[in-house]
């Protein structure tokens, strides 16, 4: 509130305000109506009317209360719309607005470069790309744009328009783009070609194609393309009128057959044409090209009969014959009359062949001259910045329209087919991954450290169980015997001599970790259990031992648990051969001692 005390107090922001913005807070409280006049009726009536009374000084006083709070606040927002109204006048332009709500949210951005005269929303109104998404029309002229251009294929459009006399700024990205308008002009001074290139840069899909555009920049250039037709059909079926191109003034020395119109540059609508009769003028001319610092040409002038356009919009063709009425060697300048002719084949088959060059043209036009004479003569192509003429330019425009749907369909599907084809190439781009084979059950994995290349471990031989002896530690336990079952055998009796193989067997378990790792196994080794192997069997290979045999078998079987390969295995990582070979021998030299004592 202080602050609008301050500002209503301010005697320069209160005589900018309009007339009329402050009477809301000068005006007086409403009166109170005045009570309503009652009949008289009955009784039950006149009870009623005391309340009534007492009940209109309450509203009384609500309504002014609220018709107070009201004008208040409608002055209030008077005053904020012309605070808004004064900063955007002063800032000189107003922000886009939002979209219509008519407009759906799938939709696609045409930009069109023409005029504004010519309203294209109106014409793409109600009309759909791929059955779904809506056109909005971004409209401008090639002055009201600047661009940024990625190569990523997205293009920043910047728009100023002047709407109303206010200036609009929109900022959009154009899904397609339809040029009604030259993009290159010399008389004019105009050139737009750096617009065209960026669109080209970010692939913008146009009608015409951008590429056309460019390339129809300069007259001489397309004239080219011409020259080219006229060599493939003849002179006959396209009648082309006879040019001469000078790049600059200094070549402009050898005088052609007077009169000529001379063409300077590249221009439009008549302007830059100059009709010239004699030496002298064509002199005059050449100074007037060397100021302009452009090319030229040269035509042979013909007196024309009445000027012919041919169009092609899509598949719809039209021809018109211009005269002129004012007299004026230029159809195009002061008074004529235009008039539809009808189409024949050799009006068709010039707009066809024009319509080719560039890699197409979707909208064209072919001028000629027709000359007193009766010749015809082609002199020049016009692309999709042409102008519409006759009494049909409605119809001409909604053709435009359909061409400029049909062809954003088809880039929008190349490039959602593009799109989607994408992920199926992506898995080329991927890195290979390497499939680990999985290992078969029951095999352990190679420990770190340990060769992998090792000879498979021998399978022992089969060997009976050793009876399980007190203060050792338990053997491995080997295959299980061969099939034969063995006889029920008595038990033995306790020794009564001294364990001379206990030094052995302690030997045998203060080295655990040499029994157990298969690591410092060694062909050495593999030699000493083959010689032990060789030796004369033991006695529990006998078919039928007899008692007193019994505890002598037993020990015999103890210490053939000693010649399994383990226990060679696991002393071979403590000496040489020598060594292997001096445990061996003693090892036999006790077996025979103690066969020998049981034998007798």
């Amino acid at each position: 509130m202080n602050f609008l005390r301050r500002r209503l107090s301010d005697s320069s922001f209160m005589s900018n305000l309009p007339n009329g913005y402050m009477t809301d807070l000068q005006r007086p409280d409403p009166p109170a109506p005045p009570p309503p006049t009652v009949p008289a009726s009955s009784p039950g009536t006149q009870e009623r009317r005391p309340s009534q009374l007492a009940q209109q000084p309450q509203q009384a006083q609500s309504s002014s209360s609220s018709g107070g709070s009201s004008g208040f606040f409608s002055s209030f927002s008077s005053i904020t719309n012309v605070v808004k109204q004064t900063a955007a006048s002063a800032a000189g332009f107003v922000e886009q607005s939002a979209p219509s709500p008519s407009l759906s949210k799938k939709f696609k951005i045409l930009l069109v470069i023409d005029e504004p005269q010519h309203e294209w929303a109106k014409v793409f109104r109600g009309k759909k790309v791929l059955g779904e998404y809506d056109i909005k029309v971004e409209q401008a002229e090639f002055s009201e744009v600047n661009l940024v251009a990625h190569s990523n294929g997205t293009c920043n459009v910047d728009m100023q328009v002047i709407r109303g006399g206010t200036k609009v700024v929109r900022s959009f990205r154009p899904d397609f783009v339809l040029v009604r308008q030259h993009a290159f002009s010399m008389a004019q001074n105009e050139d737009f070609r750096n617009l065209i290139i960026g669109l080209q840069y970010a692939g913008v899909p146009s009608v015409n194609t951008l590429d056309s555009i460019y390339n129809l920049c300069d007259k001489p250039w397309a004239f080219s393309q011409l020259i080219n037709n006229q060599k493939r059909l003849g002179s006959d079926k396209f009648p082309l009128i006879n040019q001469t191109f000078y790049p600059n003034y200094r070549d402009m020395i050898t005088t052609p057959s007077f009169p000529v119109v001379v063409k300077i540059g590249h221009a439009h609508s008549g302007m830059g044409k100059v009709k010239v009769d004699n030496v002298s003028d064509f002199q005059d001319i050449a100074s007037v090209v060397a100021i302009t610092q452009t090319y030229c040409t040269t035509e042979p002038f013909v007196d024309a009969k009445y000027d012919i356009r041919v169009q092609k919009i899509g598949a719809d063709y039209k021809a018109y014959m211009r005269t002129s009425i004012s007299g004026n060697w230029k159809s195009n300048t002061g008074s004529a009359m235009l008039e539809q002719v009808a189409m024949t084949d050799k009006y068709k088959l010039w707009v066809d062949t024009c319509s080719a060059i560039f890699g197409g043209l979707d909208i064209c036009a072919v001028k000629a001259i027709c000359g007193k004479d009766g010749n015809d003569y082609i002199t020049e192509v016009v692309g999709s910045s042409m102008q519409l003429i006759g009494d049909h330019q409605a119809e001409d425009r909604q053709l435009i329209s359909e061409v400029v749907l049909a062809k954003m369909n088809q880039a929008l599907t190349t490039r959602s087919s593009s799109a989607s084809r994408s992920p199926a190439r992506s898995p080329q781009s991927q890195k290979p991954t390497t499939v680990q084979p999985q290992q078969p059950q029951g095999s352990p994995s190679a420990s770190p450290g340990k060769p992998k290349d090792l000879p498979p471990k021998p399978t022992p031989p089969a060997k009976p169980i050793p009876p399980v002896r007190r203060n050792s530690k338990p053997q491995l336990q080997p295959k299980p015997q061969s099939p034969t079952p063995p006889k029920a055998l008595p038990k033995p009796q306790p020794l009564t001599q001294p364990q001379a193989p206990e030094p052995t067997l302690a030997s045998d378990a203060t080295h655990p970790a040499q029994v157990q790792s298969p690591a410092k196994s060694s062909q050495p080794s593999s030699n000493v259990q083959a010689q032990a192997q060789a030796k004369p069997p033991s006695p529990s290979q006998n078919p039928e031992p007899t008692p007193a045999e019994a505890p002598s078998q037993s020990l015999t079987n103890a210490f053939n648990a000693f010649s399994d390969s383990s226990f060679f295995r696991g002393v071979s990582g403590s000496g040489g051969d020598g060594q292997e070979e001096a445990k061996a021998e003693t090892i036999r030299n006790l077996r025979k001692s103690f066969a020998s004592l049981f034998s007798d």
